[in-house]
């Protein structure tokens, strides 16, 4: 998604109220509003004083902002982060590593060496998890957090998904060995330890379900809502088959292998993150999550958590609806809020089905969508249990959460609460929500070039927009590259 940066001639006129207000059923807007002189019969809060938000986060202060990131750091960032910005490039760059001349012996070794260095190593934290794990301890020093991502795709059968499931057990016994808080969250994708040809089959018959509640799904588990009245069905236009008996075998199979992971994080006290993927199967991943929510998070820290995309449109009806139904179950919820990933490739399914897309007609829809829904979950977790990630590059509504936060009495550095960003990319905006003093991690992906190769592509192709509005974190880059170049020279 674009990041739009707020004019300063306008931040100087605009101040926050972060005094803390009684909260109504509905939820406010995530704006900034003009701050009248303090009632003097309204006593402050309690808590200790806090700082105006729009102070918060400074983008002026480049020593400060970028004083644990070392200038060949610096310099390797703006290069790579000029390069993705250029559209051919990528274009030219997706291609080669889909052409035949990656079995080219010797063009393939001379490829990926340069890969590793530049791009992999820009965004991923290494090919194993050691190099991982010495990643998120460089990470740490810099006062960020990490999220570890085994960094594997899509899994097409039973023996990959076991094979994936080790790769996400040992990603919790790095995280257990690193300094405590360094890890935030380990990440799961669904689509990695169950068959995509399962997911896509289970998410045809919750759908229909949804159509005609007296479907019967007997191998449904309690779950929250999946569906909203506006969430698109369009991917199943007949009545599915049940599951045959070997589709159940192999759902038990994806159960077992969620609990075991689920049961790991329990034992460890590390919150499990699922990604979200494509709507086609977006259903059955949200049931894996919910149902194992159930299970999981009977406590006040959830620690299974969801993620919404919140440029399909029926995202915040969704979020308000599981968040309901759990609020009722007693079960304590987190969500990671997310733009999408996957813009392209909904729109032209959509078409290809003669539907309208299922992504916000605008841009500033789909920035709405995110304030109100970062805004919903903030006045949520600040009356009672569960967590909110709130993964954004866009620096506005950095700005805008911020100062909810503070309105909402949440304050800074409150286990509730976290900011995400992904590793190599919105350098400024961690760093200046970390010097605010709230917690701040980078979504780490790792593994060998090889297998974190279609996530690179994935990644280029379905964020290219967001890549491309890099230049708020490049402009500050080259400041201060030239702040300290002068400082060296005189």
């Amino acid at each position: 998604m674009a990041t739009r940066v707020i004019p300063p001639r306008i931040l100087r006129n605009v101040s926050y109220n972060t005094s803390t207000k009684p909260l109504n059923s509905t939820h406010t807007s995530l704006l900034p509003t003009l701050s009248p002189p303090p009632s003097p019969e309204v006593p402050p809060p309690t808590s200790a004083v806090l700082p105006p938000a729009a102070d918060d986060l400074n983008f002026q202060d480049l020593r400060k902002l970028f004083s644990h990131v070392p200038t060949s750091t610096l310099l390797r960032s703006t290069a790579v982060l000029h390069a993705t910005a250029v559209d051919p490039l990528v274009d030219f760059g997706t291609w080669l590593m889909r052409s035949n001349l990656m079995h080219v012996n010797g063009l393939r070794d001379i490829f990926l060496a340069s890969i590793r260095h530049t791009f992999y190593h820009h965004f991923c934290a290494g090919e194993d998890a050691p190099t991982a794990a010495s990643s998120i301890r460089a990470l740490n020093h810099t006062g960020l957090r990490g999220m570890l991502v085994y960094g594997v795709e899509d899994a097409l059968d039973n023996e990959a998904c076991d094979r994936n499931l080790r790769g996400f057990l040992r990603t919790v016994d790095v995280s257990r060995s690193l300094p405590p808080s360094s890890v935030s969250f380990v990440i799961v994708k669904i689509t990695a330890i169950c068959p995509m040809s399962l997911l896509e089959r289970m998410s045809d018959l919750l759908r229909w379900q949804h159509k005609d509640p007296s479907f019967s799904l007997p191998w449904k588990q309690d779950c929250f809502p999946i569906f909203s009245e506006s969430s698109p069905l369009y991917h199943t236009r007949s009545r599915p088959e049940p599951l045959t008996p070997e589709e159940e075998r192999d759902l038990e199979l994806a159960n077992q292998r969620f609990l075991e992971l689920c049961q790991k994080c329990v034992n460890a006290n590390m919150p499990l993150m699922v990604d979200a993927e494509h709507t086609s199967v977006q259903p059955a991943i949200d049931y894996f999550t919910y149902s194992s929510a159930i299970v999981h998070n009977r406590v006040e820290n959830p620690i299974v958590f969801g993620t919404m995309q919140t440029y399909l449109k029926d995202a915040k009806e969704r979020l308000m609806l599981a968040a309901e139904a759990a609020d009722k179950m007693g079960i304590s919820m987190g969500f990671k809020l997310v733009r999408g990933a996957y813009m392209s490739s909904e729109s032209k399914l959509a078409e290809s089905l003669g539907y309208s897309s299922p992504i916000h007609n605008t841009i500033q829809d789909t920035h709405n969508c995110f304030n109100d829904c970062s805004s919903f979950m903030l006045e949520k977790i600040a009356k009672g249990p569960g967590g909110v990630v709130l993964a954004t590059h866009n620096v506005e509504s950095g700005r805008l959460a911020a100062a909810k936060a503070h309105e909402v009495g949440i304050g800074r550095v409150n286990h509730k609460l976290e900011f995400a960003q992904l590793h190599g990319m919105s350098e400024a905006l961690s760093f200046g929500l970390s010097n605010a003093g709230f917690h701040v991690s980078k979504y780490m992906p790792f593994g060998p070039v090889e297998t974190v190769m279609p996530y690179l592509l994935r990644r280029a192709e379905e964020n290219r927009g967001m890549l491309a509005a890099s230049g708020f974190d490049r402009q500050l880059m080259r400041k201060e590259l030239g702040r300290r170049l002068k400082a060296a020279v005189f």
